[in-house]
């Protein structure tokens, strides 16, 4: 067996890594950013014609807002920074969070603002409190340009201290990959804003372009200044989301030149073994660098930034068998048995954003940004895959967005044109066939597949195209001083989108055969083989694209009806125009088979044999012209805020909304892609070396050895033309959405910040797909409970229904205590704590649902996305030497798993087995107790900084992640769900297997500034 093996490598990185390793020159972190802020409050002894002047210290650039004749101001569309605050001789310096609203009096005060974090901008040193948003509605918390600093991160993905935030939990999953959820939410509920821009995937998962399934990095982290979390009750302005609110600002230049650069390193010596690494380590490596650099291009009025960063990965992989396999591992000749072992998978990012920002006036602001993103992976290899599966995953992401910004005295406008092109292309590296050697248990009726080992090329369904490009123009103006029973902040904004819509699902390559391994060794003659043939079916495409044209409108008042009591009152409509789902057409051939005569049920069609389940198939056949856009997405939205003192020390909130979200392309897009390249699945026999068919239900083929010779040998087998796949969506889809409830408490006790949240979200209409196959009586199930699945509409493989079903209930209490870290207290400390109960009637990322008839039919069970309980506490310390300490501790219990479980039940619908979510045992304890968690993880960093002459620095960090070594295991093994029609779950933990997270290491960087 061998113990090392490695996948070739990607090509050679540019001369900009070497460069970036030697010279570390970068950009000062401290810069201004760009986004929305407000800053409202009374000025005290306000005469008539009185003014508020802001004045941004980084950059120079000022605002002004006129005080009416209560005192009062209001001042919209700041860029989150420092700010000085003056009006009649009074002034406080104040620092703005992203997408917040703030409250500054002026006069009268009755005591010293505490102190903030000293922060170094345009030669003045500023300490500037945090002006904390309090007096809101929307449910979540800001993550601040210190954490980012000063946590540990086991990645540059700026998103992974979201997990901080009440509700948020990032993974990292064996292969490196991340992932960002909401509670029990879809991962492709979410949505990221960049300085008020949405990055949306419309095509595939992930819920941001170019985040399904990848180690990459959304956004460059140098470039990001801050960002703020909304789990729920979000105001009228976002849209397309139903699951968590991401707004980042970035950076922009001031008026000194800064830089910055680090690299970061770790490597398989730098490390633990995993678990699946019993014959030694696997090579692998992480490199990440970056730089970021700006300034002044004219004094006070435009600066510029730029930052880069890239990764150089390779990500540990063990090929070996699958459990149920592994006993018989040894009936493999050594030829094959000599693949398991070692492997590994590169992964290379380039991700770049540069801007530019001028202010010609006061009352103006334009920026003019651009980012790209870059990055090739190498998947497909570990478990059971070879390293000759591999698949290379070419992902790029390209966005500009020009801003502008004017401001008068009673209203504020932000008008924003886009550009985006952003593709996902998985190809397999090598073409010809695959070998898929397994154990065939044949116990059972059923025969059972158990694979050693896959080896050759990947299949022709890993060839796949995913993109979305096109433009778009939003505008949002603000009025800021309407009077009315108190004072209103009233905001509209419209948006438009013109995108086209990519979508490949397979190509007709690499056919993979399938050869049962027994103790006379490797049969000579496949039993089957699976292999994706082009059909010509009217109205199949092999590659859909689709115009898809998105509008969207909202209207949002903040009332603040007194100095306590503050209602956020909003509506949203949104609308999508996607062409390949109104135009298609569906197949007249097709429409024949469905209503031709049943051959077991004479004089009656087939299509009879849906009524039982409450079908009607004539809902689901589009002539083109039967199908509209759903027209209903009006989403109202609500919330309040009670100051209960008037000094924000004690603020109740609550709210309740609507958010809609958007159905996937890549889904919408199999009605037109499927039938044009179906899957096929042939059974063979041979007479010469005595194989039988593998199942005595299949029709079986003889086995001719000039099938190996490609795709159109193997379309030469008699009835494979007869076999395609065929979708149907409802005529009426609708699109997703979630209603949002909430009810809290926030209090600011001393220096500590604490709140307590009841959260409820119930989501609606996700879009699942079920199986047509029914038995001649109509029937799901026959009398033993099988499925039908050689019970197709005659002349189709299979037929699958989407339409709308997918349902999820989640309640969540949300505990938070933070402490903000100030210069003068040299500490900071966060801590969050979720309690979860969530169910749902599926799988909530599997839009797959063939258990059962229809989505009707599953019960709502426990929901496998999120923990009961997820503790997290984080924080950083100034300490001795000028060494600053970041620690993160991360708690879970194990996460329900979601399966079909047969137990000796039997449905009154006739199913044997039935859908359940169970929860696993746990991994370990953590200090007491027992073995109770499912996810442990101890994160700890130092970093040290040198003063080598004036402004230049440099610094060292290290950084230990999972530092007690915790095995977060992934893969379980089902022994038993009990008899007799008891649920009794017999569940082990594999401990050899797969791990979440990484196991102990120890990160090196390495960084400057000047």
């Amino acid at each position: 067996m061998k113990n090392h093996r490695t996948v070739s490598t990607l090509p050679p990185r540019s001369l900009l890594y070497c460069t970036l390793a030697a010279s570390l020159l970068a950009a000062n972190p401290a810069m201004a950013q760009s986004s929305n802020a407000t800053l409202r409050g009374q000025v005290a002894s306000a005469q008539s014609g009185s003014e508020v002047v802001v004045t941004n210290i980084a950059t120079g650039s000022v605002r002004r807002a006129p005080v009416n004749a209560n005192g009062n101001y209001t001042i919209v569309g700041l860029q989150p920074g420092t700010y000085k605050v003056e009006s009649n001789g009074i002034s406080r310096t104040v620092t703005l969070s992203v997408a917040s609203s703030a409250t500054v009096d002026l006069g009268n005060e009755t005591a010293a603002a505490p102190a903030g974090d000293a922060t170094t901008l345009d030669t003045v040193t500023v300490n500037a409190p945090m002006m904390r948003e309090v007096k809101t509605s929307e449910v979540g918390n800001t993550v601040s340009l210190r954490q980012i600093q000063q946590l540990p991160q086991a990645t540059r993905n700026f998103l992974e201290f979201a997990d901080t935030v009440p509700g948020m939990v990032f993974t990292i999953d064996q292969d490196g990959n991340t992932k960002l959820r909401a509670g029990a939410s879809n991962a492709s509920s979410s949505n990221l804003y960049i300085d008020g821009v949405s990055q949306k995937s419309y095509v595939s998962g992930g819920g941001i372009a170019g985040q399904n399934e990848t180690q990459g990095n959304p956004f460059p982290q140098l470039a990001i200044g801050e960002y703020k979390v909304i789990t729920s009750n979000y105001k009228a302005e976002y849209g397309q989301i139903s699951g968590a609110a991401i707004t980042a600002a970035t950076k922009s230049g001031t008026n000194q030149f800064h830089g910055e650069a680090f690299y970061r390193f770790t490597n398989q010596d730098l490390r633990k073994e995993r678990p699946d690494e019993e014959n030694g380590k696997v090579d692998s490596q992480t490199k990440e660098y970056g730089l970021a650099i700006g300034g002044p291009l004219i004094q006070d009025r435009m600066h510029f930034f730029f930052a880069y960063e890239g990764k150089d990965n390779v990500a540990p992989k063990s090929v070996q068998p699958s459990a149920e396999a592994s006993p018989f591992v040894g009936l493999l000749p050594s030829n094959l048995r000599d693949q398991f072992g070692a492997s590994n998978m590169p992964f290379t990012e380039d991700l770049y954003f540069g801007k530019i920002d001028v202010e010609p006036t006061d009352n103006d602001r334009i920026e003019l940004a651009t980012q790209y993103r870059d990055e090739t992976q190498v998947s497909n290899v570990g478990g059971q895959n070879a390293p000759d599966r591999a698949v290379d995953k070419i992902n790029k992401d390209k966005r500009t967005s020009l801003r502008w910004q004017h401001s008068a005295d009673s209203w504020f406008n932000e008008a924003i044109i886009t550009t985006e092109d952003s593709s996902n292309v998985p190809t397999p590296r090598g073409t010809g066939n695959g070998s898929i050697y397994t154990y065939v248990d044949r116990t059972e009726a059923d025969p059972r597949q158990w694979v050693f080992l896959n080896t050759g090329a990947a299949s022709g369904e890993d060839f796949k195209l995913r993109s979305q490009k096109g433009w778009s123009f939003q505008n949002d103006l603000t009025f800021n001083a309407l009077e009315w029973h108190g004072e209103h902040t009233i905001k509209t904004g419209v948006t438009y989108r013109d995108i086209k819509l990519t979508s490949r699902e397979s190509s007709s390559l690499n056919p993979q055969f399938s050869y049962e391994v027994s103790q006379n060794g490797i049969a000579p003659v496949p039993f089957q083989v699976r292999y994706i043939r082009a059909f010509d079916n009217p109205g199949q495409v092999p590659v859909v694209e689709s115009p898809s044209k998105q509008y969207g409108i909202y209207l949002q008042d903040d009332w603040a009806v007194n100095d306590k009591l503050m209602l956020n009152i909003g509506m949203r409509y949104d609308y999508e125009d996607t062409q390949a789902y109104t135009d298609f057409v569906t197949s007249q051939p097709f429409i024949n088979a469905l209503y031709s005569d049943d051959p077991d049920n004479p004089g009656q069609p087939w299509a009879n044999r849906l009524v039982p389940s409450g079908i009607n198939v004539a809902d689901y056949i589009s002539t083109g012209n039967n199908r509209k856009n759903f027209k209903d997405a009006w989403a109202p939205r609500f919330g309040f805020s009670y100051d209960f003192f008037g000094d924000e020390s004690a603020v109740l909130h609550g709210g309740a909304g609507r958010s809609y979200d958007r159905n996937l392309f890549e889904q919408l897009a199999l009605e037109s892609v499927k039938a044009a390249l179906s899957p096929v699945v042939v059974y063979f026999s041979d007479a010469a070396s005595r194989q039988p068919c593998f199942r005595d239900d299949r029709v079986c083929t003889a086995w001719n050895p000039g099938y190996l010779n490609g795709i159109d040998q193997l379309n030469t087998i008699p009835g494979t033309n007869d076999s395609s796949e065929l979708f149907m969506f409802n005529n009426k889809l609708k699109t997703p959405y979630s209603d949002q409830y909430s009810i809290g408490i926030s209090n600011q006790v001393g220096d500590w910040l604490t709140d307590v949240t009841f959260q409820r979200v119930l989501a609606y209409d996700g879009l699942v797909m079920s199986l047509v196959n029914r038995y001649p009586n109509g029937a799901y199930f026959d009398s033993t409970g099988s499925v039908p699945w050689g019970e197709p509409v005659p002349g189709y493989r299979n037929t699958i229904l989407g339409y709308n079903g997918l349902e999820q209930r989640s309640s969540q209490f949300l505990l938070s205590a933070e402490k903000p870290y100030t210069k003068e207290s040299g500490w900071g400390l966060n801590l969050s704590y979720t309690h979860t109960s969530a169910r749902q009637n599926r799988t909530i990322d599997e839009p797959f649902a063939f258990d059962k008839a229809t989505i009707r039919d599953y019960p709502f069970v426990k929901s496998d996305a999120v923990a009961a309980h997820r503790f997290v506490a984080s924080g950083s310390i100034d300490g001795p030497w000028g060494v600053t300490f970041g620690a993160k501790l991360i708690l879970a219990t194990p996460e329900p798993i979601n399966t079909i479980a047969c137990y000796g039940f039997t449905d009154p619908d006739g199913g044997t087995c039935q859908a359940v979510g169970v929860t696993p045992p746990g991994n370990g304890k953590f200090l007491v107790g027992g073995k109770i968690w499912g996810y442990r993880t101890v994160d700890l960093q130092a970093n040290k900084e040198f003063t080598v002459v004036g402004d230049f620095k440099l610094n060292a960090r290290i950084n230990v992640l999972n530092a007690f070594n915790f095995k977060n295991y992934t893969q379980y093994q089902y022994n038993s769900f009990g008899s007799d029609g008891r649920l009794q779950p017999d569940i082990t933990v594999v401990d050899n297997g797969e791990i979440s997270y990484v196991p102990r290491s120890v990160v090196l960087e390495i960084g400057a500034k000047f």
